[in-house]
């Protein structure tokens, strides 16, 4: 066995480390597979014979690039295109005056539970389906396909995964809402909780801008090996499967994802809880919709940098939106907003 220290270009989240370390596996000799999101390095224990390093980086390349990265012997550097934000800061304000306008006339305010509405949740879910989970449940979406291309059965276990997908979340969702009905959140929990959802929202902006690098190391994430079973559950190849893969993306590192959760939990009802993580998952549908059915990518366009600097300023701002509210909720300031 000998270890090889590899850098992936193109690696962002918790759900790129996921798929990497899931394609790497099926190359013959590969015996242990570890990537790290903080220096974008990829390490690889195996046995590759007579192979040079140059020929085991290329194969891993070619296995990488359907899902957008690269693999090299030299480490990504950290580098800002501060001109994006030229055009990324004004869409994004143009963004929140469109919400505000939206919210105004009361097209977003559906059901208002506290803070954040069923609209909110759908807009996050767009957000969402742009940016974190385009890697996390892209990749997913695309191995499954893969499985099941051999077979020349595209459209029908999409189909089942989407449905899966949608139902599991409004099931999934009604039951934490469900627990959460067993606790009496008061002011300060309630505070607790809307800050925490402002904190890991913030955190989730800031890494989408990739200008502050050290965001990286503090993002939240589901447990590793949670997440990696819930990946390999698309390895499977049986008439039921695809719609495990659609529950299973409940479950994947996916910050979006596990702050509507926790907000979720603070409504303390099955049907509210439900229908929050059901409009988010209709939120995220066209994109995710488009990556099964095309080619769709944001990660390989030459307009990434640009989109998700503005995606991250979007999401900022949902951040401190929620994050001031939360400061109204305890009386800290006085409201501020009055949509």
């Amino acid at each position: 066995m000998t270890t090889y220290i590899f850098y992936v270009h193109g690696m962002h989240c918790d759900g790129c480390m996921l798929t990497i370390e899931r394609e790497i596996r099926k190359i013959s000799g590969v015996r242990e597979v570890t990537s790290i999101l903080s220096d974008y390095s990829l390490k690889i224990v195996g046995d590759f014979g007579t192979k040079t390093v140059e020929q085991i980086m290329e194969e891993c390349t070619a296995i990488l690039v359907p899902h957008g990265y690269k693999v090299s012997l030299e480490k990504p550097e950290s580098t800002t295109k501060w001109s994006e934000f030229k055009i990324a800061v004004p869409i994004a304000l143009a963004f929140a005056l469109f919400f505000v306008l939206l919210q105004k006339v009361g097209i977003l305010n559906l059901v208002d539970i506290s803070h954040v509405t069923y609209g909110t949740s759908f807009v996050i879910g767009v957000i969402a389906s742009l940016s974190t989970c385009m890697a996390v449940v892209g990749g997913l979406v695309l191995s499954m396909s893969a499985t099941y291309a051999k077979e020349g059965d595209r459209v029908r276990p999409q189909l089942m995964f989407h449905c899966g997908r949608i139902v599991s979340f409004f099931i999934l969702g009604g039951v934490i809402g469900a627990l959460g009905s067993v606790f009496t959140l008061n002011t300060v929990a309630t505070f607790g909780l809307g800050l925490i959802i402002g904190i890991v929202m913030l955190v989730l902006g800031l890494n989408l801008l990739d200008t502050f690098h050290w965001v990286k190391k503090i993002q939240p994430s589901m447990p590793k090996f949670i997440a990696r079973h819930a990946h390999g559950v698309s390895s499977f190849n049986h008439t039921f499967t695809p719609v495990l893969v659609g529950v299973a993306t409940f479950f994947l590192p996916c910050g979006f994802t596990q702050s509507m959760q926790v907000y979720t939990l603070s409504t303390g009802s099955f049907l509210s809880g439900g229908l929050t993580m059901l409009a988010f998952a209709l939120g995220t549908l066209p994109v995710l919709a488009l990556i099964s059915f095309s080619s769709f990518s944001i990660q390989q366009s030459s307009k990434a940098g640009m989109f998700f600097k503005t995606s991250g300023l979007v999401v900022i701002l949902f951040a401190l939106f929620n994050i001031i509210n939360s400061l109204v909720v305890v009386g800290l300031i006085p409201p501020v907003f009055n949509f």
